[in-house]
């Protein structure tokens, strides 16, 4: 009985001393961050709470396991595996998982629809979206096509394009007229165009649909310039010019913020 006792004993001691092993490899790995790219062992050992050669113990075996290795310049930084890792990571994210909660945060922060938007030829398609709860609905669904000339959405991703492109586009469609507020004319459109270049954003008053008012940002990818539009659409009334500065601002925030995640992801 004593002998079949401690045959059992042992895997479960084993067990939780693994999940204490990994646990104290997490924390590790959890010291590196963007201002601190290498630790020492005397750093481990403080962080952890153990022995200086129990902090090397652990080190050694991430660095077997090539998490670790050692830094030339003195302690140790993040090994190959990853980085390997962080390849895989990339893979599983895209625009939209990304974008995503940063939608929902903007919406909250603004009260407003928030709109994610990608260029296909001349005109924009909403891919996701994050409504708000108004009685009255801003029916812009995931899908919708929307066109090149009009809406604050088209007009940033249109904005970042090189002049020739983009006046090859607009030329390549006939520019509606939705409002009175909708510019048709192509020479006007590449002055509006450059005016948001520098601006950072869009500003759209009912230009496609009337008493809408549309603000936009453009989403940088890591390679390929401007990839997405997010965007805040709402009636004009509810965004006054007093609160103007601040849904800007916010709106810019969000663009800056997934623009920022998909460096890190890929897009």
């Amino acid at each position: 009985m004593t002998g079949r006792t401690s045959d059992t004993a042992a895997p479960t001691g084993q067990y939780r001393e693994r999940n204490s092993t990994a646990d104290r490899a997490l924390d590790i790995l959890g010291l590196f961050s963007e201002s601190k790219l290498s630790v020492s062992g005397q750093e481990v050992a403080t962080a952890l709470g153990t022995a200086r050669s129990t902090a090397y113990r652990y080190l050694q075996s991430l660095v077997r396991t090539d998490f670790l290795e050692e830094d030339p310049g003195g302690g140790f930084r993040l090994g190959m595996r990853v980085l390997e890792l962080a390849r895989l990571a990339r893979r599983g994210y895209g625009l939209s998982e990304v974008a995503l909660p940063v939608m929902e945060r903007l919406r909250d922060t603004v009260g407003e629809t928030v709109l994610l938007t990608r260029r296909a030829g001349g005109a924009a398609i909403c891919v996701e979206r994050c409504e708000a709860h108004h009685p009255v609905r801003i029916s812009y669904e995931r899908g919708s096509v929307l066109p090149a000339n009009a809406g604050a959405s088209a007009l940033a991703l249109l904005a970042w394009l090189p002049e020739q492109q983009c006046r090859e586009l607009l030329a390549a469609q006939r520019l509606q007229r939705f409002t009175a507020r909708t510019i048709t004319d192509i020479d006007v459109l590449m002055e509006r165009l450059a005016q948001i270049r520098e601006d950072g954003h869009s500003v759209s008053r009912g230009e496609l649909d009337v008493d809408i008012l549309g603000i936009a940002a453009p989403v940088h990818g890591p390679s390929t310039g401007v990839i997405a539009a997010v965007s805040v659409a709402a009636l004009e009334h509810r965004v006054p010019d007093r609160r103007l500065g601040e849904v800007v601002a916010a709106v810019r925030r969000a663009a800056e913020d997934i623009s920022g995640q998909l460096a890190v992801v890929g897009d």
